[in-house]
């Protein structure tokens, strides 16, 4: 019975550390690349298939470094006021952290070879510099989250780059509209991460990790969000002004209204854990978003059929 209940412990603490609630931020970036490839008639299945999966094995891997780093560098104590982590909770030892990490981020590998054979030393250095951002992300000898340049990563490699990366190993040519269009789960992503520093400003400045709410404050941080949220409604008019045939892509203006719910929110001076409510939104927001202005813009041109 006992083992039972230590398998049971141990599996449970293995979903804590995969934080499923975060994957859909590596999901949202494929879709939309995808459905850019579809519409133009350059869909290629197997490739789409690994770049999601690649995706969400270097979503996990980076959840794990993260864990394992944030507790060797005391960023996770027990004043933490976000979701629990197994390495500093003790559900998990800091070496079976470490190595799921890397067991993680060799399947990523793995996903990538076929790509890079097909998509060539570009797609080869998005998926490196993906692997090594995000173990760089809070491990190494200079972490982006603790010198503020972890907003920056975010908005970049889940946003341009995931979605024109994913475009482009399927349709083997750049979109510049791909990168456009990228900016939608980008800066989305960065709001999310932004929410989640002002949580844990007060306990990040005591170990030193600098996020742009420990350097600028939490005023500058709620600016930060609002204008991330407003600009990723804003894109799909931009690229529908440009591609009036997949005006159905305005489907996505239908997160609006839990968007300007969290800007509401943070405006107001939510604090604490309160802000964990605000995550919560804004990650069906990332998911919600990406899927609508997907799906509008695959059915968009169809309709004038």
């Amino acid at each position: 019975m006992n083992h039972l209940r230590n398998l049971w412990i141990q599996r449970s603490a293995w979903l804590i550390a995969i934080r499923p609630k975060t994957l859909g931020a590596a999901v949202a970036p494929v879709l939309i690349g995808t459905s850019m490839a579809i519409s133009d008639g350059l869909f290629h299945l197997l490739s789409c298939l690994l770049c999601l999966f690649a995706a969400v094995l270097i979503q996990i891997g980076t959840n794990f470094s993260n864990d394992y780093y944030d507790f060797f560098k005391g960023a996770d104590t027990p004043e933490r006021l976000g979701p629990k982590r197994v390495t500093q909770s003790g559900l998990l030892e800091p070496d079976a952290v470490k190595q799921l990490f890397v067991i993680v981020f060799g399947m990523a590998v793995l996903c990538g070879f076929f790509l890079v054979l097909r998509g060539g030393w570009a797609i080869l250095l998005i998926g490196l510099l993906s692997i090594a951002s995000g173990i760089l992300y809070t491990g190494g000898p200079f972490p982006l989250a603790y010198h503020g340049l972890g907003d920056i990563f975010v908005l970049l490699f889940f946003g341009p780059i995931a979605v024109s990366g994913t475009y482009y190993v399927q349709a083997l040519q750049w979109s510049e509209l791909t990168i456009l269009a990228g900016f939608i789960p980008g800066l989305t992503a960065t709001a999310l991460i932004a929410v989640n520093n002002l949580r844990d400003a007060p306990t990040d400045a005591k170990v030193a990790k600098r996020t742009l709410a420990v350097r600028f404050g939490e005023n500058f941080v709620r600016k930060e969000i609002q204008f991330a949220l407003i600009l990723s409604a804003v894109i799909p008019i931009l690229l529908v002004v440009n591609r009036p045939s997949h005006w159905p892509a305005l489907l996505s203006l239908l997160a609006l209204w839990p968007i300007l719910g969290v800007i509401k929110m943070v405006l107001s001076g939510t604090k604490g854990k309160e802000l964990n409510v605000v995550l919560g939104t804004s990650g069906k927001i990332l998911l919600i978003q990406s899927l609508l202005f997907s799906v509008g813009w695959v059915v968009g041109p169809a309709l004038l059929d």
